[in-house]
């Protein structure tokens, strides 16, 4: 019985071979099945003689599907395989209006008519049935598929020198060995000293009992700001953030003036005689806007920022698990502050979040501008 088998199968190769072809199987024209290589099983009587067999399982694997171009007169299903159309079926059936418009070429007109059409017709079941939303026919649905499957994340370019004040030359700041980063909240101040190779050499928060408690009185914040200007570590800069409260807001208004005024005695406190400019030595203490740092680790959530925490918490595990992780922490720091980022902490690490990843940003946006 085997024999007949080889018989066969034997006689297929040859035909195939005087076709011209060097399998059983290949793709004659645009839309069969791909080209399959000649494969070859043991003989189940003698285990010496080889029997040709088509690869089914490469046949299997190669299959695939090309999306839709210009002039395709194929639907629009059959342009992506059933995972893809998976994919895009749940975005534009779930997504809410403003994560659809989000995605790139579908802002605007077109995200209300998907969600008008789904509203009177229900989910959507197929591709093809995407075309009858307004303003999405053939071509621009395509593209629009194309940038669900493979969404390009645009990474916005931060310049330091815009967020720094005052201007500073870079050479002064490349050369600098270690900085020290000040955050002010409404009831303590933190800091982080961090060197140029993200080593934190110091890491912590002074509270504060006089701010913001009854009536103003300047020398009650002079006492509690001389406090923590003793305890800083020397430095070759001292950076402190600019919060961005808007003036407009007047509820916020007292906090705004707090802010001011700490930030006003840190820097009265810290560069107590300022050099002539035709000197040509920079300043040493140095402004660094919050919304920098908001955008560098993407913590911006529209014109507020989100809380650090998450992010300090990844960057501790990962100094205490990875041979060169983004910044390293001393254990006895990892040991102190493990507990004080955790979601529901009242331990009130805000501050601290802060410093480090102000610190953080100021290193690698440097690096990058100047790389």
């Amino acid at each position: 019985m085997m024999w007949v088998v080889r018989r066969i199968l034997s006689s297929v190769v040859q035909r195939a071979q005087y076709a011209g072809q060097p399998g059983l199987l290949r793709r004659p024209r645009h839309g069969s099945l791909p080209e399959l290589e000649l494969r070859y099983l043991q003989c189940t009587c003698c285990w010496r003689s080889r029997v040709p067999v088509a690869g089914f399982e490469t046949m299997n694997a190669t299959v695939t599907t090309e999306p839709c171009k210009e002039g395709d007169s194929r639907p629009l299903d059959a342009c992506y395989t059933s995972k893809q159309r998976e994919v895009i079926l749940q975005l534009l059936n779930n997504a809410t209006q403003s994560e659809l418009d989000s995605i790139k070429l579908l802002r605007g007109r077109k995200t209300l008519n998907i969600v008008d059409y789904r509203t009177k017709n229900g989910p959507f079941k197929t591709l093809e049935s995407v075309v009858n939303v307004s303003l999405l026919k053939h071509k621009n649905a395509v593209m629009v598929f194309q940038s669900i499957l493979n969404p390009v994340k645009k990474k916005v370019k931060i310049h330091l020198a815009k967020f720094i004040r005052p201007e500073v030359d870079r050479s002064w700041l490349e050369d600098a060995n270690s900085i020290v980063s000040i955050v002010c909240g409404t009831d303590k101040i933190a800091w982080a000293h961090v060197d140029r190779g993200m080593m934190v050499l110091d890491w912590q928060q002074f509270m504060c009992p006089n701010f913001l408690k009854g009536p103003y009185m300047a020398s009650a914040y002079l006492n509690d700001v001389s406090s923590v200007v003793a305890l800083l570590p020397p430095a070759d800069f001292y950076l402190i953030e600019k919060p961005s409260i808007s003036v407009q807001n007047t509820n916020l208004f007292p906090v705004m003036a707090h802010m001011r005024t700490v930030e006003a005695m840190l820097f009265a406190l810290l560069e107590p005689k300022m050099s002539p400019p035709e000197s040509n030595v920079p300043p040493r203490v140095l402004n660094m806007m919050r919304t920098a740092v908001g955008r560098h680790f993407e913590l911006m959530v529209g014109e507020s920022r989100a809380s650090g925490a998450q992010v300090v918490r990844q960057l501790m595990t990962e100094s205490a698990t990875q041979k060169l992780p983004r910044i390293n922490f001393p254990r006895e720091l990892l040991v102190r502050y493990r507990h004080h980022f955790q979601m529901g902490s009242r331990r009130g690490g805000e501050e601290l979040c802060n410093a480090l990843l102000q610190a953080m940003t100021f290193y690698e946006l440097l690096s990058e501008s100047y790389s």
